[in-house]
């Protein structure tokens, strides 16, 4: 990957990354606010505005920010599996964005269902069988997800992995960063 290129992709990767960081600070602050409200229309509003962002967010957020850094370990001498803070990285982006899409979009659909069927007066005592608490605390673990790739990305720890080693000691290969 020539250096414009390169960097090109990790602008985008760590615009879109803070954008999903983001992202989870919003749904976080909606979900503590519908979870801690005694307001019924500001609950019903929590979770509709949720479900907005959880429609038409999460999906494209969390796999450009995946594609981006895919993108970064091919046309970066940093690769996929030569260090294992990368390693790490990728498997917590794929674990969050699993996540997102598939197990964090239902609950926040199924929250903005419950609250737009519900009357007002039934809003406050509407029991949503602990998806209330499930949407503090999805937001809650992705975010330290992020803190943790962000902390790999300043620090890259743990050095190389075996492949790693064994590919940076071949005479045929100039090593990596």
């Amino acid at each position: 990957m020539s250096p414009p290129v390169r960097r090109t992709v990790l602008t985008l990767h760590v615009v879109i990354s803070v954008g999903w960081l983001g992202l989870d600070l919003g749904l976080l602050g909606l979900g503590v606010t519908a979870l801690t409200t005694g307001d019924p229309e500001m609950l019903r509003a929590s979770y509709l505005a949720m479900n907005v962002l959880g429609d038409t967010l999460i999906v494209p957020v969390s796999l450009g920010a995946l594609l981006t850094g895919v993108l970064l370990c091919l046309g970066t001498p940093w690769g996929f599996a030569r260090y294992h803070w990368v390693l790490v990285k990728l498997v917590t982006t794929l674990v969050a964005a699993t996540a997102s899409v598939f197990a964090l979009r239902s609950h926040i659909g199924t929250a903005a269902a419950s609250v737009s069927r519900a009357l007002p007066a039934e809003l406050l005592s509407l029991d949503l069988g602990g998806v209330d608490r499930v949407l503090v605390i999805a937001p809650s673990v992705a975010l330290a997800l992020y803190a943790l790739n962000v902390a790999l990305s300043v620090f890259k720890p743990f050095g190389r992995t075996a492949y790693g080693r064994r590919r940076a000691a071949r005479p045929d290969r100039v090593a990596g960063p």
